[in-house]
């Protein structure tokens, strides 16, 4: 089947599985949030955890790919990677962030953005060591967001790691950790019949949370 502009047109899907009102929503979206993902978790929803992670260059265009949120509380939304691949710079010259869950089985969306910055060595390196092997193996060997001249490269590389390993195991190489993203905006999306979907939205204000509606 060929792709055409008018079967991408004709393509949608009306959402009709639930709703949101502001009275459902928690006062604190941190908690809301977490209430939706232990629902994501109960659907038996494919790696929930997957998240969009949107920065931006040092020409302020933007870039996006996908992570996994590795933990979420009052602080914000961890996640780790390589501080040298080409997300590690873009935040490094301009912390701000935005992530993206969207859960389609339960036509739920969420939105984030804030500031982030760098966990401390001693969380990183607590969860680095909770990492399959194979995983602590990887994150030593790849120059993430480097040109490598082919995939035999890194199985070199893996295999060679492999044979300087000890008994001590994989120690976390200093150019991998966590960040945090520190939120101040969170907007909860519940998708509606004939696109008037529900956006109930939290913004951080002198250190407390606005909660308002959105048109869809």
């Amino acid at each position: 089947m060929q792709v055409t502009n008018e079967f991408l047109q004709n393509l949608r899907q009306d959402y009709k599985s639930a709703s949101l009102d502001e009275s459902d929503v928690d006062p604190d979206p941190i908690v809301q949030f977490q209430n939706w993902f232990q629902h994501a978790v109960d659907a038996q929803i494919y790696e929930p955890n997957v998240m969009t992670l949107a920065t931006a260059d040092k020409a302020g265009r933007p870039d996006a790919r996908i992570v996994l949120l590795k933990g979420v509380d009052k602080d914000g939304f961890r996640f780790f990677t390589n501080y040298l691949s080409a997300k590690g710079k873009e935040l490094k010259r301009n912390p701000y962030a935005a992530l993206v869950f969207f859960w389609p089985e339960l036509e739920r969306q969420v939105r984030i953005e804030g500031t982030v910055e760098k966990l401390d060595k001693e969380t990183s390196e607590a969860y680095f060591n909770t990492r399959p092997v194979a995983s602590q193996i990887g994150a030593v060997v790849s120059p993430q967001s480097q040109i490598i001249p082919n995939r035999a490269f890194l199985e070199e590389k893996v295999e060679e790691l492999k044979a300087k390993s000890t008994e001590k195991g994989i120690v976390k190489p200093a150019h991998w950790g966590g960040y945090i993203v520190k939120p101040t905006r969170i907007e909860f999306w519940q998708g509606r019949r004939s696109r008037l979907h529900d956006r109930i939205n939290f913004e951080l204000v002198k250190g407390s949370w606005t909660k308002t509606r959105l048109a869809p």
